[in-house]
This record gives C-alpha cells, structure tokens and sequence, in this order.
C-alpha cells in the first residue's frame, strides 16, 4: 500500500512534513522547512501537485509560494509577495489566483498566479476592503475574513466576516475583477468562521456562538433561506464559554462512502478526554442532525483535512497539545477511530495531503 506524504501548517515558523504509513499504522516526521512567522494555513496548486501555499499571519503579511520535492522531504521557496493585509489567516488557490483573508486588517487579496505550473506569485494584485461590526466588542469591533472560497459550481466567491456576522458573496464585474454582490446573514454575535457546500446548501461553523447553520443557497440575484441551526456538540458548556468552532467539511460522496455528512472541530474542550470532531447527517433535505462526537485527546483542533483513497482518512491536530492523529472514517463515514499518531509536533493549526507513494 502506498505513503501518504503530509504538510503541517503552524504557529511556528515551520512547515512540517510527515508520512503516514496505513498498513503499518505509523506516522513519523521525514523533514522540516522554516518558511516564516505562523505559516498557519496551506493549500495546493490545482495542477502542480508539488506546489503549495501558505500566509504568514503578521502584520506585513506574506503570501509564499513553496515546492515540496522528494515526498515533500525537501521544501523551498517559489516567490513571495505582499498579502496587501494584515495577518493572513485563510488561502483559498483557484487556477491562476490566490485568494487570501486578512484577519486583521479586514481586507481579502487577489494575487495572480503568473508562472503556470511553477506556481509563481506576481503583480500587481488586489485587495478589497471590508467593514462592519458585531456585539462582542472583545471580538467583532471590525471586520476580519476568516476564509476565502470559490463556490463549486457557482462563479461566486464566499467570505466569512467573523467580525460582522455575515458570509459575503463576490462575483467578477465587467472589468473581471471580485465585487461584493450579496451575503448571507447569520445570528448576531454567532461569528461565521468557514463555510461547506452540499446540495445546493451552505453550511456555516460559527465560531463565537458554537453553532452550525444550513441556508438554501440559489445562485445570485436569489436570496438564501434559512433552514437550521444546531449547537455543534450535545453538551455544550454554558454561556458565556470559551469554546470556539473550528473547521467544517463535508467530503462528495463517492463509491466507498455514499452517505453525505458533515464534519466539524470544537476548541477548547474544557474535557480532559480533549476536543469533540461532530459528525452531522445532513441528507434529507433541510437537515442537520448530529450522530457522532469523537473525543479526541487533542487540545485546540483547528484545521482538520479529508485524505487519501475516496477521502478514507481524516488529519486532526491539537495546536496546544495532543500531537497530529490520523483517523480512519467508519460505519460509511458516521464515525472516526485513530489509526496513527504522532505526538512531537509543536502547534499544528492545518494540514495539506501530498500525492502518494510506494
């Protein structure tokens, strides 16, 4: 059976790589590359599978273009450029750009990709600024893009505004650049942080209230419809609380796995058997029904990432401790169990799958 190569984002100033073996059920760390302050997101080329991208969150924040060669054993730098922002906390790769969420400075970027499959960053970009505000001054006193993210089918692009309670929607103008053409409302407070697509739905993880909310979702000039919104676990703590939502993915069905669902990471866990991953049935229409939490004995999980043969594998990490685990999707996808970890990782905060090996 092959190797899964796999990048770790940070909040170091390194990108680690390991390799999970499945029919060993180990994962082992093979390199190391220092790239820079917080590295905390990564995403591939859409064609060049050794081609990845990562922010540096800080205030002159970087977007770097990296090739992993050798299984991801040997990292180095393509070009870098200005994330035209303040601490870069999410980037989406389309084609030929590189969308990027500036969290602090509340602004999302549009960098060209100019160099093909070699990946390289180029001027002049663009960014675009966004404003509003929620009612928790500590943390929605302005707007801060957690994500950006090109809808599947449609030719819009979404944005999460932690900061002022609405997922926005961008579509090109005549000129082909993004301009904001409509949003989709959350509860007040509720701090959308990601979004998923299923069936014509979105599905959004609100990360200061702990919710998770589908809407009906047409193409625009139609509005969206509200339909459900659930706590992300069974038992959450009272308000207010510390947790926080995280990430949330819902993989396309496929031959091995025929029923959709919904995955979703809690922060925070005041338990000492860790923080929850929730798994939610959402194929009937207009439903979010939770049929699983997974314990995990990771603290702080934030990025968590589908991977190898019909996205058999799930990578979770704890960015305050735990380590890196390896899950294995069961019972047709409505529930995890461990298959490989590795615990001498400092603060994983996301993950990028590289192409197998034997």
């Amino acid at each position: 059976m092959p190797k899964y190569p796999i990048l770790v984002a940070s909040y170091t100033n390194d990108i680690v790589t390991l390799e999970f073996d499945s029919d060993n059920a180990t994962l082992k760390q093979t390199s190391s590359t220092t790239v820079g302050h917080h590295p905390s997101w990564i995403e591939g080329h859409p064609s060049n599978p050794n081609i990845v991208y990562t922010g540096l969150e800080q205030s002159d924040g970087k977007i770097l273009a990296l090739n992993f060669e050798d299984n991801g054993k040997k990292g180095g730098l393509v070009s870098q450029i200005s994330s035209i922002g303040q601490d870069p906390c999410s980037v989406h790769v389309d084609k030929d750009q590189v969308f990027a969420a500036n969290y602090s400075s509340g602004t999302i970027a549009v960098i060209p990709i100019q160099g093909g499959k070699t990946g390289s960053l180029s001027e002049p970009g663009y960014s675009i600024q966004l404003s509003g505000t929620g009612p928790d001054k500590s943390r929605q006193e302005g707007s801060h893009p957690h994500q950006v993210i090109l809808h599947p089918t449609y030719e819009e692009l979404f944005v999460p505004d932690l900061g002022a309670d609405v997922v926005r929607r961008y579509k090109k103008d005549a000129s082909g650049k993004w301009a904001f053409k409509g949003h989709v409302g959350v509860e007040l407070g509720g701090g959308p942080r990601h979004v998923a697509f299923y069936d014509g739905d979105l599905f959004t993880i609100l990360e200061l209230s702990s919710k998770v909310v589908r809407h009906k979702l047409p193409p625009l000039p139609e509005p969206p419809k509200f339909l459900v919104s659930k706590p992300t676990m069974s038992n959450p703590p009272p308000t207010p609380n510390k947790m926080l939502g995280a990430e949330i993915l819902i993989p396309p069905p496929n031959a091995t796995f025929s029923t959709p669902y919904l995955y979703l990471s809690n922060r925070d866990d005041p338990s000492p058997e860790g923080d929850i991953i929730s798994i939610f049935s959402i194929e009937q229409p207009g439903s979010l029904d939770l049929v699983t939490e997974v314990r995990t004995g990771l603290k702080h999980v934030r990025g968590i990432v589908f991977g190898g043969p019909d996205n058999r594998y799930l990578i979770a990490g704890g960015g305050r401790g735990g380590g890196v685990k390896v899950y294995e999707r069961t019972e047709g996808g409505k529930n995890l169990k461990v298959v490989a970890e590795y615990s001498d990782v400092e603060a994983p905060t996301g993950f990028w799958w590289l192409p197998a090996h034997l």
